[in-house]
C-alpha cells in the first residue's frame, strides 16, 4: 500500500491509510529519504492514527526512518499512537527511542515549529 505523501511548507506529511506490510514500511523509508532530498525538507510527519497495531518491525522500521531522515538533515515526529497501541508497545518494551511524539498532526506541526525555532535561536 502506497502511502501518501504531502509536502506543506518545508514538512513533508506521511500519512497511514491502512496497515502497512514490511515491504511497504521499506518503500516508506525509501520515498521518504528521496523527498527530503528533493524539496529539502527541514521536517517529516508520519501520521500512524490508523493503526491498531504496530509491531516490532514497524517500531524500528519507524525508528530507522526519523534517525536516517536527520542524518539527511529533517527532523520526524510521529503522531496518533493510539493508546492501546501506546500499552501495547509499552508491555512488550517496544519504544521509539530519540524520536518525536505528537498526539496529532496539530501537535506534531507545532513540534515542528519549535526545534526549528530552536535551531535559529542557536544558531544551529
Amino acid at each position: 500500500m502506497h502511502v501518501p505523501v504531502l509536502k506543506q511548507n518545508e514538512y513533508l506529511i506521511a500519512s497511514v491509510q491502512s496497515v502497512l506490510s514490511d515491504a511497504d514500511l521499506l518503500l516508506l523509508r525509501d520515498d521518504l529519504a528521496e523527498r527530503v532530498g528533493c524539496f529539502r525538507s527541514r521536517g517529516v510527519i508520519v501520521d500512524v492514527t490508523v493503526l491498531d497495531v504496530i509491531d516490532s518491525f514497524a517500531t524500528r522500521m519507524l525508528s530507522a526512518i526519523a534517525h536516517m531522515l536527520k542524518l539527511r538533515g529533517a527532523e520526524t515526529v510521529i503522531v496518533g499512537i493510539q493508546p492501546d497501541v501506546a500499552f501495547a508497545m509499552v508491555q512488550l518494551g517496544l519504544t521509539l527511542e530519540g524520536v518525536g511524539t505528537a498526539l496529532d498532526l496539530e501537535e506534531g506541526l507545532a513540534y515542528l515549529n519549535r526545534l526549528a525555532r530552536r535551531k535559529l535561536k542557536h544558531g544551529k
